[in-house]
């Protein structure tokens, strides 16, 4: 046995650094509690989304209907609100505000301009105390592009992204999933082309793994070699989602043309990243607010944004339930990834705090006040099964400034939150 082997161990090769699940042989510390933001934008059919029931006794709605089986590590949080994504004087923009003000709790200053001016986010407060224990502080991911130049919904672009390292510097999100596998896996000195044509990172770490192999237990043992296989399994499934050249008008190599594929490829990192420690904070935007994806996989070949101003047409709200409804299946493939995969003396999910939400409440009003919001994960924590409705007007910012609370996180406050959610220390 090896029982002085670091959390922080890398097994490494010529263009590859693989971090490490957590073994027996690292010792008896508990496993940390990672933080994860999911944000689905655009706003929810509400009706189809919040449960009628409250407290245990509720129903999970059409939208939510495929969470059923993580009932257990699911609460429904209703009542929370973004005031600072309001106009509050500003006219138009409420997609570029639900945006930057959902983690920040801040009113972004409206300019088209270089001189833009936000908030420190909750993840980058997070990010900036776990930098000491991990390769990467954050990732932050997206399926659609963000772009950070040029004006959108009358607000600078790179009011799009929901982490902000400080009033004006916001984090642009990654959405290549073969970028990230070379961040995490240390490629990313490699060319395109080398990329391309490389062995697997498994055969490039060989000699290190084997060398480790023969001084773990056969529990260790056991769980590396699900570890590797996840890996394959990922390197696999890029190299089969790698569209057409981007020359036959494509997307860019590394992104596959399925929606489905590129999420649930990104929370499969995500689920690696988490698993060998190599970060404990990340963000991820399903897609851009007020974008123009489409969602042929979910029946829906019209624009997510288009259709979200639907006026009570029953066609567009049944198209824009769709969507809501394709988001949320994702999630749910991502909270199965976890459960499934050991970590300590449970699994990934005991030991994370996953937030499902977004800085709009009904699109067609471009309501900031009742915002669809889930909190999944860690029972150590706060208590599931439960539909909890807050006042109205309850900063999530609140939820956010907990789930700080819950990582382990020291805050005093931010941005407009006003302590924690109360009624989640109840739960416990």
């Amino acid at each position: 046995m090896t029982p002085s082997l670091s959390r922080r161990h890398l097994l490494r090769g010529v263009g590859a650094a693989l971090g490490l699940p957590l073994l027996e042989a690292m010792g008896a510390a508990p496993a940390p509690i990672r933080l994860m933001v999911v944000y689905a934008p655009s706003g929810k059919i509400m009706p189809l989304w919040t449960p009628k029931e409250t407290d245990a006794n509720f129903v999970l709605p059409r939208t939510l209907a495929s969470l059923e089986r993580h009932r257990a590590n699911l609460a429904v949080l209703s009542g929370l609100a973004a005031k600072q994504g309001n106009a509050l004087g500003d006219g138009g923009g409420d997609h570029a505000r639900a945006a930057s003000s959902y983690l920040t709790g801040v009113h972004p200053k409206k300019t088209e301009g270089a001189d833009i001016h936000c908030g420190v986010s909750m993840d980058q407060i997070a990010a900036q105390h776990f930098a000491k224990s991990t390769r990467f502080p954050s990732l932050e991911l997206t399926c659609e592009d963000s772009r950070q130049v040029g004006s959108c919904d009358s607000y600078s672009c790179v009011y799009q992204s929901i982490s902000w390292k400080s009033a004006s510097q916001p984090v642009p999100p990654e959405m290549n999933p073969r970028t990230v596998f070379d961040r995490l896996f240390g490629d990313s000195s490699l060319s395109p082309s080398q990329r391309a044509s490389r062995q697997s990172v498994l055969d490039l770490t060989r000699t290190e793994t084997a060398r480790l192999a023969r001084n773990l237990g056969p529990t260790d043992r056991r769980k590396l070699e699900e570890y590797f296989t996840a890996i394959r399994e990922v390197e696999t499934r890029m190299h089969k989602a790698s569209p057409l050249p981007a020359s036959a008008g494509a997307s860019p190599a590394g992104i596959p043309t399925s929606y489905r594929e590129h999420a649930r490829l990104l929370f499969d990192l995500s689920a690696l990243a988490f698993a060998t420690g190599s970060t404990r904070m990340i963000t991820f935007m399903l897609a851009r607010e007020g974008g123009l994806r489409t969602y042929p996989e979910a029946g829906v070949p019209e624009a997510h944004h288009s259709c979200t101003h639907h006026r009570g047409d029953p066609d567009l709200i049944e198209k824009v339930a769709k969507i809501n409804a394709f988001h949320v299946e994702q999630f749910a493939y991502f909270l199965d990834k976890l459960r499934a995969t050991p970590d300590g003396e449970g699994s990934l999910l005991d030991n994370t705090i996953a937030i499902y939400g977004a800085g709009l409440g009904d699109p067609n009003a471009h309501d900031h006040n009742n915002l669809p919001t889930l909190l999944a994960g860690s029972q150590r924590h706060f208590k599931g099964g439960r539909h909890i409705k807050y006042a109205r007007n309850t900063p999530v910012t609140n939820l956010h400034f907990s789930a700080l609370e819950m990582a382990g996180v020291p805050v005093d406050r931010f941005g407009d939150s006003t302590g924690r959610l109360d009624s989640l220390a109840d739960l416990k």
